[in-house]
């Protein structure tokens, strides 16, 4: 099972990055326009906090101490831990959400491979079931963060009753799509304000941080090691950013604001990878001089990891919610919201009694991709080949996004 899961995912891999590659030269110079266009830090605000969990809060300081233990893993000592840190989160992996933005933006209106009934059905179920999986992160990972409460390893109660809340407030803040500016611009802003509190609380000085993120350049120059899986946990990675990648091009492409298609490829590779470099170096400081953050800085990433989890939760409950017709308007805001709490929170403690794993969502994914290229290379080659544009009625207007609910 585990060789099938790593050949899985490394045709996976290879085969968006192929397409990537076709897209960007086919379209080199398009304007890419979406249904509901915002500027571009608003859009970069959306794709960042939408695009990333509370894992990239809460998962580094654990695991560098991992990727600097050359002796009980050495397929590691390839390069730095900060690099192998970076290379799980940031540049190339970006790739995958431009290759489904710009599907979504563009080539989707005119194919409708995702209305066909069971391509709907696969693909709202990985949908909700990554909403989940993101909650169940949450709830395994607040232990160590708030270790007052219990004895800082087990879940207890509190962290349950805490973990349903953030899926309430989700569900809640989907109801209207006016949310998803305020939610991504202050996740982006708290995050912002993280990065400074612990350089501040770091006593870190200009020196030691530009050593710091001059360390990678290992990820750089070690790029192609990064493509396919490097080991399992590489490949848990790898397969998480798959489950992600479809619903997060669903949704963020709504809000792409006209920029060429190079250049949206540019920014996506680009812009998320600068604060995502710093805070890797930031936190790289405190884990290789053993600094502890108990207490207030703790608590700081706990608020910056529930704002990055409401903002997470909220686009994907709205993407499936709009996807499969259940919308305030049918059920009511009250039934909608209990019916999507009931769910995600049931889905949750599946995730966190390790009955789902997040392996099988993202094989279910490759296979999605598969069969959208064999759907448009048999029926619809010659209407995606024609494409010259984003839909005519996708206009530049960045005041549509304050009229639609």
């Amino acid at each position: 099972m585990e060789n099938l899961l790593t050949l899985i995912i490394s045709f996976g891999i290879l085969m968006a990055f192929v397409l990537v590659v076709f897209c960007v030269i086919k379209w080199w110079n398009m304007p890419v326009i979406g249904v509901t266009p915002v500027s571009l830090f608003t859009f970069i605000a959306i794709l960042f906090t939408s695009g990333l969990d509370v894992g990239l809060i809460m998962f580094p300081l654990g695991e560098f101490p991992m990727y600097a233990d050359t002796a009980s893993a050495p397929e590691y000592g390839f390069t730095n831990p900060l690099a192998i840190e970076f290379g799980f989160w940031g540049f190339l992996i970006w790739a995958f959400y431009f290759l489904t933005s710009f599907y979504f933006c563009v080539i989707e209106p005119k194919v409708r491979f995702f209305e066909i009934p069971l391509v709907k059905i696969l693909n709202n179920m990985v949908i909700i079931g990554t909403c989940a999986f993101t909650a169940s992160l949450f709830l395994v990972y607040l232990p160590s963060y708030i270790p007052e409460i219990g004895d800082g390893e087990s879940v207890v109660a509190t962290f349950y009753v805490i973990v349903f809340c953030v899926i309430l407030a989700a569900a809640y803040s989907s109801t209207d799509i006016r949310y998803v500016r305020i939610l991504s611009v202050g996740s982006t802003v708290l995050f912002a304000a993280l990065i400074i509190l612990m350089w501040a609380s770091g006593s870190i000085g200009p020196g030691e941080l530009g050593a710091n993120i001059s360390l990678l350049s290992g990820y750089f120059t070690n790029l192609h090691k990064f493509i396919i899986p490097i080991n399992a946990y590489h490949e848990f990675y790898l397969f998480w950013w798959f489950a992600w990648s479809i619903m997060i091009g669903q949704f963020t492409s709504r809000f792409v604001g006209g920029m060429r298609t190079q250049y949206l490829l540019l920014a996506l590779l680009v812009i998320p990878s600068i604060p995502l470099g710093i805070w890797f170096s930031i936190l790289y400081h405190f884990s290789a001089n053993e600094i502890d953050t108990t207490g207030l800085l703790n608590a700081a990433m706990i608020i910056v990891g529930i704002t990055f989890v409401i903002n997470s939760l909220d686009s994907l409950i709205r993407l499936y919610s709009d996807n499969l017709s259940i919308t305030t308007q049918r059920f009511g805001k009250l039934p909608y919201i209990a019916g999507n709490v009931v769910v995600l929170f049931g889905l949750t403690l599946l995730f966190q009694s390790q009955w789902l794993q997040i392996q099988w969502i993202g094989a279910v994914v490759v296979g999605i991709y598969l069969a959208c290229v064999i759907f448009i290379v048999v029926t619809k080659r010659r209407e995606v080949l024609s494409l010259t544009s984003s839909p005519p009625e996708n206009t530049l207007d960045f005041t549509r996004i304050d009229t639609v609910h």
